[in-house]
């Protein structure tokens, strides 16, 4: 049986999904306290950065994988208004269904669909825009997952990947220390779960660097494939489009 990487350990390809869901369904209670804390709030001036370069319109259809807690969708959901569409996906049923209420409560009554960002259950051509915020580095094989981002996309859609990257050499070491002293002893004061923040750290490390990233993009299909460092490179948006 081909093996894979669980944060710094090797484990069955069979058993990562199983892993990670455990990983997520003990986080989701604290999951966007823990975000705030983790990021010092960044996370959201990410996310925004995005949602200014998806430059999603009225009318149009956006799918959103790997969805969390939906601030993702919530932005694409203001932007399509009453004549698109924003479909939330997530593996994880706990984190789906907490997007999915945080969502009903701000008055966004959206699709959700429980399914495999590998396996993607929707027809070829029927997304303007397909993104993934910080599920990627999560998913067993990133290539398939990125050809079915391209695959579902329409002629002239973009895929948009906000990931942790590499951050700045010099940063190193002082981030070093946060990601694997700081923020595991957060995740046991405020999550009670230090194990789960411990993986999240090292599957950052684990994750493709920017110019990798862009790679496999373009072995997908996308084109014109270009990325933004935020804070650093401590996070990388990639944008690619299917001509």
């Amino acid at each position: 049986m081909s093996t894979t990487h669980f944060g710094f350990t090797e484990v069955d390809e069979a058993d990562k999904a199983r892993k990670v869901a455990g990983v997520f369904d003990s986080v989701a209670s604290r999951y966007d306290i823990m975000n705030d804390l983790m990021s010092v709030g960044m996370h959201r001036l990410w996310k925004h950065f995005t949602l200014n370069v998806a430059q999603v319109r009225a009318g149009e259809r956006v799918l959103d994988l790997a969805s969390g807690s939906g601030d993702l969708a919530r932005g694409f959901a203001r932007a399509v208004g009453d004549t698109g569409q924003v479909v939330m996906t997530d593996i994880n049923f706990a984190m789906l269904s907490r997007g999915r209420d945080r969502l009903l409560d701000a008055g966004h009554a959206l699709p959700t669909t429980q399914c495999d960002a590998e396996h993607l259950p929707f027809p070829d051509n029927t997304f303007d825009c397909v993104s993934v915020a910080f599920g990627l580095r999560n998913m067993t094989h990133k290539d398939l997952a990125l050809s079915e981002m391209f695959r579902v996309l329409k002629p002239g859609g973009r895929g948009l990947v906000l990931e942790f990257s590499k951050i700045w050499a010099p940063l190193q070491p002082l981030y070093d220390t946060y990601s694997f002293k700081i923020i595991p002893k957060v995740g046991q004061w405020v999550a009670n779960d230090e194990a789960s923040y411990q993986y999240l750290a090292e599957s950052i490390r684990m994750h493709p660097d920017q110019e990798t990233l862009k790679t496999m993009m373009e072995a997908a299909g996308f084109e014109s494939v270009d990325w933004f460092n935020l804070s650093a490179g401590v996070v990388a948006l990639h944008r690619g489009y299917k001509w």
